[in-house]
């Protein structure tokens, strides 16, 4: 039976890419010259230092230019409060988005079962598998969900026949 995966996943190559690129622009640019501005990737977090949160808006704009010059979808990132740390100093973690959570993985299968398409979702994990008996089923839920849910930055593999 044909069926495809429904992901969320971003390409942490280019993502380590992007931040590294944004961490040796940093270290360069005049106006970060004597100052606490850094950017750092670990496991599946961005985390942005500066030493005040005008400086940490700066280094996001950087971070996301790198991010969309490398074809990182923005969508992706978990921006989170800025923190005080120590003396004038702050920091701010962003979390990279992958898998989809069990909410949107619900809001997805409600999507399939009132779009009367003959498709089936199932919730696998960080991914949500639909089948269906034909190609031209698959690709018109695949075409809803891109119109419904343009605001998460979800992708298809594993697309079988």
């Amino acid at each position: 039976m044909p069926s495809f995966d429904t992901v969320c996943e971003a390409d942490f190559v280019e993502v380590k890419n992007a931040v590294d690129n944004a961490a040796k622009e940093i270290g360069t640019r005049f106006d970060f010259k004597g100052t606490s501005a850094a950017v750092e990737l670990k496991d599946k977090e961005i985390t942005m230092f500066g030493d005040a949160e005008f400086q940490l808006q700066q280094v996001e704009d950087l971070l996301r230019n790198k991010l969309t010059k490398r074809n990182v979808d923005v969508r992706f990132l978990d921006i989170q409060k800025a923190q005080k740390i120590g003396g004038d100093k702050v920091k701010q973690v962003i979390k990279v988005k992958n898998g989809i959570e069990s909410e949107l993985a619900k809001q997805l299968q409600k999507l399939m079962k009132e779009s009367k398409l003959k498709v089936q979702a199932a919730i696998q994990e960080e991914k949500v598998r639909i089948t269906g008996a034909k190609r031209d089923d698959l690709q018109e839920a695949m075409a809803l969900i891109r119109k419904d849910l343009a605001e998460h930055p979800l992708s298809f593999n594993n697309f079988r026949d």
